[in-house]
Parts: C-alpha cells; sequence; structure tokens
C-alpha cells in the first residue's frame, strides 16, 4: 500500500495582464504550498476503484480522470484501488482538487512502474487543469500562462496563517468570467519582484502595497462575505489579507502561530490555522 500526501496551496497575488487567443487567461501568481493536506492511498488491484469521502461521484473526480489519463498514455494494463481523505474544502480556491489529481499520477506512476519523468506527468497534469503542474514541482513558485507555467521560488522561512472559508464556494469559471479589470504587464513584472524581495526579506508591512488578486473586484460584489471575512483578519492583526485562488477562502498572514490561533477563536465562520511550506527550488 502506498499513501501520498496532497497538499493544498495558497496564492499570495494573482495578476491578469489579459486575456490570450486560446481563450483562457494570462495569469502571473506566486503559489505556495501548505501543511494541510489531503490523502491519497494506493493499493494494487485487477481494476480501477475510487473510494472517496468527497461529495463529488468518483466518475466526475479529478483524481479519477487523472487514473484514466495516465493508464492510457502508458498502456498500463494494472488497476488499482485508490482511497481519497479529503481535509482540504472544494470550491476554496486552496488547490485540493488539483493536488489530489498531481497525486494519483505521482502514485499511480509508482504503484505500476511506469518510470516516466516528470517532464512527462508535468504534460499530462497540464491536460488536467492549468493549477496540477504545479504540484508535481518545488513547494514554492510563480505560475505564468494559464497557470500550468511555473518557475521555482526559494523561501526559507515558513509563514504563520489562518484560512477562513465561508459556506458557500465561487466555482472558478465564474470567478475569470466576473474578471472587471486586467493589470498592466510592466507594473505586473516590477510588483512580483519587489512582492517575493519582501516576503524573502519579512518586509510583511510592504505586502499589501504590492500583491493583489484581480478576481477579487468581480468575485466581491457578488459574495460581500468575503470581504467581511477580509476585514475581520484584519482587525485580528493579520498583517496579509488575500482570497487565494479564485475563493472563496481567504488567508490572513500572523506574526506567529499563537496569534493565528487566537484569532481563530473570534471568527464565525470555518476557520483553521496553517503554515505554508517551504524547500530548495529544486526540491519537490
Amino acid at each position: 500500500m502506498l499513501t501520498l500526501s496532497a497538499p493544498a496551496k495558497i496564492n499570495w497575488f494573482i495578476f491578469i495582464p489579459g486575456k490570450r487567443d486560446d481563450g483562457y487567461h494570462e495569469i502571473r501568481s506566486l503559489m505556495q504550498r501548505l501543511d494541510l493536506c489531503d490523502r491519497l492511498t494506493f493499493e494494487p488491484s485487477d481494476s480501477l476503484s475510487l473510494e472517496s469521502d468527497c461529495a463529488i461521484p468518483a466518475a466526475e473526480n479529478i483524481v479519477w480522470k487523472a487514473a484514466l489519463l495516465l493508464k492510457e498514455h502508458a498502456g498500463a494494463e494494472k488497476g488499482a484501488r485508490m482511497t481519497l481523505r479529503k481535509n482540504i474544502p472544494v470550491e476554496a480556491g486552496l488547490g485540493g482538487g488539483s493536488s489530489d489529481a498531481a497525486a494519483a499520477l505521482l502514485g499511480l506512476d509508482r504503484l505500476w512502474r511506469l518510470g516516466l519523468s516528470r517532464a512527462e506527468l508535468s504534460g499530462l497534469a497540464a491536460r488536467l487543469g492549468s493549477d496540477v503542474p504545479f504540484f508535481l514541482g518545488p513547494p514554492c513558485a510563480v505560475a505564468s500562462g494559464r497557470g500550468e507555467q511555473t518557475s521555482p521560488v526559494s523561501l526559507e522561512r515558513p509563514m504563520d496563517l489562518l484560512l477562513v472559508k465561508p459556506s458557500f464556494g465561487v466555482p472558478t469559471g465564474w470567478a475569470y468570467r466576473s474578471l472587471s479589470r486586467y493589470s498592466g504587464l510592466t507594473k505586473t513584472e516590477d510588483n512580483i519582484k519587489l512582492f517575493i524581495r519582501a516576503l524573502k526579506g519579512g518586509e510583511l508591512g510592504r505586502l499589501e502595497g504590492l500583491g493583489g488578486n484581480d478576481l477579487e473586484a468581480g468575485v466581491l460584489p457578488a459574495f460581500p462575505e468575503i470581504g467581511r471575512i477580509k476585514a475581520a483578519l484584519r482587525k485580528e492583526g493579520a498583517l496579509y489579507v488575500r482570497m487565494s485562488g479564485s475563493g472563496s477562502a481567504v488567508f490572513g498572514i500572523f506574526p506567529d502561530g499563537w496569534t493565528a490561533r487566537k484569532a481563530a477563536a473570534k471568527m464565525d465562520w470555518w476557520c483553521l490555522p496553517a503554515r505554508t511550506v517551504c524547500g530548495p527550488e529544486n526540491g519537490a
């Protein structure tokens, strides 16, 4: 039996310079993994099956889609009994589904002893979703293109944060269709460099003026509760507050874990203290 962790992520910022010719949006985002994880277990079997505590039917689950894609690509004749245990909220902008898909590719590649290269797996991952390739690489990276191109960033100090999610989710497609403005590319590239420099230097007070989430402009008017969550986090001392991805989860960065846990006791929504995961640029 093989068990893999599938970590959540946050988007420190999302800049969207414009729309691409293929219909997708061009993005620039700094993504980092968290210590909050789903668990995916693989056991040898003559047939392929998926058991999950998630409400999504197995045939619609991205883990199942990843397994079928890998099986077809590699011509694998073996099966697997897959068990998914969810801890990451769905439709939260925390990358749970994308991370599960990446873990499925990695786990089945090992279970079936396919020996696929990381480049091959990344190519399959990009076919499953824009965020999936990120979870095959190092824990922090700048994502570009439609999100499938990643450039590693080395951060040495874990950050304490509080995740807060309302009772509803925000569909990713809807959030992008509701986009009301684009970032200028030149300013975006400058802000990315300054943001990463401030983050590496622990200058958390500078982050608010450098990082943003362009999707918030369309999401917040339709879901004002997300704005109330942002205000509540700031009231409890969060140094940097943003909606992650397309929402609906919001994260607030705190000076330490004690302060984050103290803030959690004041929230009226689902919340969970977490930490960012750090590592070398070439580490997976």
